[in-house]
């Protein structure tokens, strides 16, 4: 049986999916290398690391159990398994950081829009009602756009904080433990 039919079509592994299927191929020309084994795509690479971080996972170590026990990451790496040195070396690599925090700022907008994660109440059609009920108070078109581009440089905060306090840490983290292993 195929994977993707257990995954429901509403699922956060199908929107990273999706977001990650948008980036055009010439972005991954630098990725190319000519020598030694042939790496992992980096498409499905991202795909793996962003759908880790929805699940709050930083560590390349948890990455990899994941890539063996979840449906969902199994169906993202089309059942390739890197290890989690390939997916630290990846994450470390300044022309993923290049790919990853637009993206990741991308997703992040695109999930409140759609209210998949809950952050704040956005209101599209340009009405809302007040907790007190007095008076109805219109939000104009320069009011939405004020807030995306709040939401935007929020999404963008997130990211280097998730990046400083959970990402770097685990990757060290992973590195020590390899260390002491030896």
């Amino acid at each position: 049986m195929e994977t993707s039919v257990l995954i429901p079509t509403n699922d956060m592994s199908r929107h990273v999916n999706e977001i990650v299927e948008t980036i055009p191929e010439n972005e991954f020309d630098e990725f190319k290398h000519h020598r030694g084994a042939t790496s992992y795509h980096p498409k499905m690479m991202l795909k793996i690391i962003l759908y880790a971080y929805t699940q709050s996972v930083f560590s390349g170590r948890k990455i990899e159990k994941l890539l063996n026990d979840r449906i969902r990451m199994m169906w993202l790496s089309q059942n390739q398994t890197p290890s989690y040195k390939a997916i630290n070396r990846f994450r470390v690599n300044p022309k993923v950081d290049a790919l990853l925090e637009p993206l990741f700022i991308q997703f992040h907008s695109q999930c409140l829009k759609q209210n998949l994660i809950d952050d704040k109440t956005i209101f599209i059609d340009g009405t809302k009602l007040e907790a007190n009920a007095n008076r109805y108070t219109f939000v104009w078109k320069k009011s939405i756009q004020n807030y995306e581009s709040k939401m935007n440089e929020d999404s963008k905060a997130l990211y280097h904080e998730l990046v400083k306090d959970k990402i770097i840490p685990k990757i060290k983290e992973d590195n020590d433990h390899e260390l002491t292993q030896k």
